[in-house]
């Protein structure tokens, strides 16, 4: 069983409420716009990460950090990347590696609007954690925290870190 925490487009952010949560994980997985590495570096200090570079991620980040990131996290398997889009309307770039392949678990950021939806056609969970940092048109800050337990997504929350 792995508590995972699930942020994205952190923007170069990095506060105490963050960390807080940082802490209370057993691994935290970023979905790009990391911005600065220091929010990456202060969270790898603390607990085990993985991460995908987005679209304002400088070089330094995608030499760090793939672009797409696929794994199996127990007997889920976890494809992770920026920009996905949402069932009926995954991007491009890998709508047709998403219907010959799918994942159990689907991840991306970039909207910087928390949505959680399953997709009945590939039998996937989608997730897209919105924006835990302070840039963006976004209002509240959040973040999502679940639990990995062998084949089993569970315990799902949606944590709100206040306005930005």
């Amino acid at each position: 069983m792995i508590k995972i925490l699930l942020l994205s487009d952190t923007h170069s952010h990095m506060d105490d409420t963050l960390l807080k949560y940082v802490n209370q994980a057993d691994e935290v997985w970023h979905a790009g716009d990391i911005g600065d590495l220091n929010v990456t570096d202060s969270i790898k200090k603390l607990k085990p990460l993985r991460g995908v570079y987005g679209n304002i991620d400088d070089d330094k980040a995608r030499l760090e950090f793939p672009l797409n990131n696929r794994f199996m996290c127990e007997g889920v398997d976890v494809w992770m990347t920026h920009i996905g889009g949402y069932p009926n309307k995954y991007n491009q770039t890998i709508r047709d590696e998403i219907h010959f392949n799918p994942p159990k678990l689907f991840i991306c950021g970039h909207s910087h609007i928390l949505k959680v939806m399953f997709d009945k056609k590939l039998d996937l969970l989608h997730m897209n954690p919105g924006a835990a940092g302070i840039s963006g048109f976004h209002q509240v800050r959040t973040m999502l925290r679940f639990v990995i337990d062998g084949d089993k997504i569970k315990n799902l929350e949606i944590i709100e870190i206040g306005k930005k």
